[in-house]
């Protein structure tokens, strides 16, 4: 029996929260999370929008993360 384990070599997580530190720590979070998978933060965008309905605020990241083999 052969038994073949392939790395994850790209991902890509989207994230979102009403408060910039809320944000952040979730960000954060998933960093520590990502780094058990010998994943680093390849590049991160984020983003300011107006929700329409109610006039509040929302932040949205976008996190790469890349193998760091």
């Amino acid at each position: 029996m052969e038994l073949h384990l392939d790395y994850i070599e790209d991902k890509v997580e989207f994230y979102e929260a009403t408060e910039m530190g809320k944000l952040e720590a979730i960000v954060q979070e998933k960093i520590e999370q990502n780094k058990a998978l010998l994943l680093r933060v390849h590049h991160v965008s984020h983003q300011v929008s107006i929700d329409p309905s109610s006039g509040k605020r929302l932040y949205s990241a976008v996190v790469h993360f890349r193998y760091k083999g």
